[in-house]
């Protein structure tokens, strides 16, 4: 499919042009490259969490996702609802945008060409213990937000 291919972070049909992502188009995302990847670890033990994107929550996605993850499934429409506007709950939210964006933004790019491909190697450049360490805060995140039994904290810095 010309339009995905697991290296890319970007979304462009076989003309090289931008493409918004449907429903049908994420479901095959999950069918020909998620749902492979996941072959290599023990699903019953895995949660996944996505935000409100149409074609994240489409019917056939969420069915599609459900079937992998059984009730695990975090997500608008899912068996446990994603938090919109909580960024202290979304890994892809606290670290991730601001982290990449901190990055690509850094060289100034003059083209979009240069942009896009400051972004791939931003991407790629992102070792596992890096998301293990965000994993670890995350799991902070949780610890405390459950202990304030989920009241507002501005005064809280999560560090990495």
């Amino acid at each position: 499919m010309g339009w995905w291919n697991h290296w890319s972070v970007l979304f462009k049909n076989d003309e090289g042009h931008n493409v918004t992502v449907n429903g049908d188009q994420y479901g095959a995302m999950i069918t020909n490259f998620f749902s492979p990847e996941l072959n290599n670890h023990h699903v019953q033990e895995l949660w996944f969490q996505q935000d409100g994107a149409t074609c994240h929550t489409a019917r056939a996605t969420i069915d599609l996702l459900k079937d992998t993850f059984g009730d695990r499934l975090i997500s608008r429409f899912g068996p446990v609802n994603w938090p919109p506007r909580s960024c202290d709950l979304t890994p892809l939210d606290y670290f991730l945008w601001g982290y990449v964006k901190s990055l690509v933004y850094a060289d100034k790019s003059q083209t979009v060409d240069h942009l896009e491909d400051n972004i791939r190697r931003v991407i790629a450049d992102i070792r596992p213990q890096m998301l293990e360490k965000v994993i670890e805060n995350w799991t902070s995140r949780l610890d405390y937000i459950r202990a304030s039994r989920g009241s507002h904290m501005p005064e809280i810095i999560f560090k990495l």
